[in-house]
């Protein structure tokens, strides 16, 4: 965890650093074969049960001949749905298949960068435990954020949390704060430190914080991505190849539904 800088005590936010990343031994190659190009991923072995269910159901071709039946520019590309293969043309589908949930395992180290490999769920008023559709898969393509974003994101997210941590371990000592800041500024500056501390971990120990980690930041302001879906949905992998092949896909004309007007089919999907 470190302070941004102890003059913003009222107005910045807090963050901490997580450099945490897979290991390319931890890893699994796969190939996503398109009628408009192929993309390519690696899944991630830490996040088992996921990867596992992927490779046993791309390997019985499960994936094979199916639609990307949601496409959303900025956001995501969504395809594989049993019940979108074959399905006439401006029909409603991908509807997925409650039979093939399984458990979520959300791993804090990955998130939703571009690129991001993921499985969609059921909302959580029918689905509280955010088990995972494994009938089908999305990949992110999200929008590059500028740093002020992530700030006032942090912000607004983290103000209640803020404002009654100020109430408490700000408010009770301002006055001494200030009389400390003309005769002895290193005393305020230990003293502000420590209030500051004391501030963040309320913040963290508060649900449905947000702070963003320094990886976080790097990448959601240079590739991009979807910030808002972390802890939300399981990532299992992180496409390497053919992002321009995702982009093509995002930005097909749709109808109402999201789905491409004209079919985009996943030809074959296989393991390296």
């Amino acid at each position: 965890m470190y302070l941004r800088k102890i003059s913003n005590l009222l107005l910045a936010g807090f963050a901490f650093c997580g450099f945490l990343s897979a290991q390319e031994g931890d890893t699994t190659r796969v190939t996503i074969q398109t009628n408009v190009g192929t993309m390519k991923a690696i899944l991630y072995n830490d996040v088992p049960n996921h990867t596992r269910t992927f490779i046993e159901r791309a390997k019985r071709g499960d994936y094979d001949g199916t639609l990307f039946t949601r496409v959303i520019q900025e956001f995501m590309i969504q395809g594989g749905a049993p019940d979108s293969r074959n399905a006439p043309p401006g029909a409603r589908c991908g509807f997925g298949d409650r039979s093939a949930e399984i458990p979520a395992e959300m791993n804090s180290k990955y998130f939703h960068k571009r690129g991001a490999l993921a499985a969609p769920r059921q909302n959580d008023d029918v689905n509280p435990e955010k088990k995972s559709d494994m009938s089908q898969f999305f990949i992110v393509q999200g929008k590059v954020y500028r740093g002020g974003e992530l700030d006032t994101l942090e912000r607004t997210q983290n103000y209640a949390a803020r404002q009654k941590a100020l109430k408490e371990f700000y408010v009770p000592v301002r006055a001494e704060l200030q009389m400390i800041k003309v005769s002895n500024r290193r005393e305020y500056i230990k003293r502000l430190r420590e209030i500051n501390a004391k501030i963040d971990s309320v913040i963290l120990a508060t649900p449905g914080h947000l702070i963003f980690t320094d990886e976080q930041r790097e990448a959601y302001t240079t590739v991009g991505g979807c910030h808002h879906l972390d802890g939300a949905y399981t990532i299992y992998g992180q496409l390497t190849e053919g992002f321009d092949v995702l982009d093509k896909i995002a930005g097909q004309p749709k109808d109402a539904y999201d789905r491409p007007k004209k079919d985009i089919r996943i030809e074959r999907v296989t393991i390296d």
